[in-house]
């Protein structure tokens, strides 16, 4: 089941930000669940298990590999 109340926009992110893990910084500790670190698709897209946001990589972003 979807969340009616999720953001409709993804949060961005650069490859600074790598890895990426959801719940992210900005968001407030009442709404916290587990971290869950968050695997991007082929064209940039994650979506975190637990609460449903939607992350998407800045176009641009340089992702390294381990």
């Amino acid at each position: 089941m979807t969340n009616p109340n999720a953001a409709v926009t993804a949060v961005e992110l650069d490859g600074k930000d790598l890895p990426a893990h959801c719940p992210n910084p900005a968001m407030p500790l009442w709404s916290s669940h587990p971290r869950v670190f968050l695997e991007f698709d082929a064209h940039g897209v994650a979506k975190c298990p637990y609460c449903g946001t939607a992350y998407k990589l800045k176009p641009g972003a340089v992702v390294g590999h381990h």
